[in-house]
Parts: structure tokens; sequence; C-alpha cells
């Protein structure tokens, strides 16, 4: 069984002022390859941290972070900066389009970042015809709708086929009929492209479009709820 992400005994301590405030409090968990999986809990619980830790955007103040068989909780920066470019997508609330440029230029951005060895020519237009986008790509961000603009850092995410889709609060900016196809793109990509996605939300409805619930409380994974599956079929509707 190959893990994607595996974390052990993770911590992660905030010093403010001169007072130590524990943001988790010894994390463990694991995500196998093609899994789709919702971490949810409270504002505070520490589910942003914890994805800015696994995206290796912080460093953790002690345990171990394994992403696609390599431990970045150990690597240095310039290791833990590979990885993020080479093996995982982000996917941000807040969309973080470059305004001035075409959808089509912010997705082709990140081909270059990634040195043009994501995927071929036929799977991009897969993606874009699969997110809807194939008549978009000209419109600069503005010109879109909230919903097209997630959709387009989505294709960002995704060009490179990453190991790793990391998505924080996805529908956060979203109305409930652009939060139900964010996710059913989501899906789709998970089950076409046996695409690992761990998604950050504190929507119930959200998370349903997920194959598991991780639940999280105080710096924690609630234990009871670790392993929760919901079914598939007959959920996703409009």
């Amino acid at each position: 069984m190959r893990f994607i992400v595996e974390t052990r005994d993770l911590t992660k301590v905030y010093r403010v002022g001169k007072v130590d405030v524990p943001a988790l409090r010894g994390v463990n968990f694991q995500v196998k390859k093609g899994e789709f999986v919702a971490i949810m809990g409270p504002s505070g619980c520490g589910k942003s941290t914890l994805l800015h830790l696994l995206g290796g955007l912080l460093s953790p103040t002690s345990g171990d972070i394994i992403i696609d068989g390599i431990n970045i909780a150990s690597s240095g920066d310039r290791r833990r900066t590979e990885v993020r470019r080479k093996k995982i997508g982000f996917v941000f609330q807040r969309f973080n389009l470059f305004p001035t440029i075409s959808a089509k230029d912010n997705i082709e951005l990140a081909r270059k970042i990634h040195g043009n060895h994501g995927a071929d020519a036929t799977t991009v237009d897969e993606i874009l015809e699969m997110l809807g986008l194939k008549g978009k790509m000209d419109h600069k961000p503005l010109e879109l709708s909230g919903g097209e603009q997630q959709r387009v850092a989505l294709a960002r995410a995704v060009i490179n086929r990453p190991s790793l889709l990391l998505a924080d609060e996805p529908t956060g900016n979203l109305d409930s009929v652009n939060s139900h196809i964010v996710m059913r793109m989501l899906r789709d990509l998970n089950l076409k492209y046996n695409q690992t996605i761990v998604v950050i939300t504190h929507e119930p409805t959200t998370a349903t479009y997920t194959h598991r619930i991780i639940e999280m409380l105080d710096g924690k994974i609630v234990p009871k709820h670790a392993d929760f599956h919901v079914e598939h079929e007959g959920v996703f509707t409009l």
C-alpha cells in the first residue's frame, strides 16, 4: 500500500510574545495514493496549519511529514521548495490568480515553473474541457466569475499532474451552486486521473464529495471519526 501523505507525531507550536501556543498536538494520519480526503473542524482547530505543513509552507516543531516518500520535515528549504514545485498543487480560497494576464497565461506560468514536464498537450486539453474552460482561456481573471476563477486556479494546480493536490477551503468564496460545481470537478479529477486530494473545509456538504473525513479538534485528530467513510453513489446532487 502506497501512501502519498504520512504524518508521525506532528506538532506545531507558535510563540506569541512570551507564550507558547500549540496549534498541532501530535497528529498521525495517512493518505493513500488516489484518495480524496476532507479534513474538517471548527476555526482554530489546526486544520489550516496542518495543510501548510503538508505543503512545505511551514516547518513543524517536531514530528515527520512524508510526501510521496520524502520526509520534508527533516529537509532543508531548498529540498522543500523542490518537493512543493514538483509534487504538490495548491488551490486556495482567494484564487491567487495574476490579474493582468489571461487565464491561459496563468495556467501556462505554472507549467513553466514546473519546467513544462507535466501533462502533455492532450491531457491539458482534457483538463480544460473537464473544467469548462475551453472558451475562457483568453479572459483575464476579472472578466471571469468567481466560480470560473476557481476553476482556472484548479487547472493551474493540476496541470502538472502533482502527486498531491491540497485545497484550502476551495469553496469558501463561492455561492452554493458554484461550490457544488467545483467539488464535482475535484471529484472528477480524482476519478479520471487517480489524483490524490486533501481538502480543508468546515462545510459538511463539501466534505460529502470525498472518500473519507478526518475530523480535527484542538490540534488533534478526533479518533472516532478518523476512519469515517461516505458513500459516493446518490450523494452528489445540486
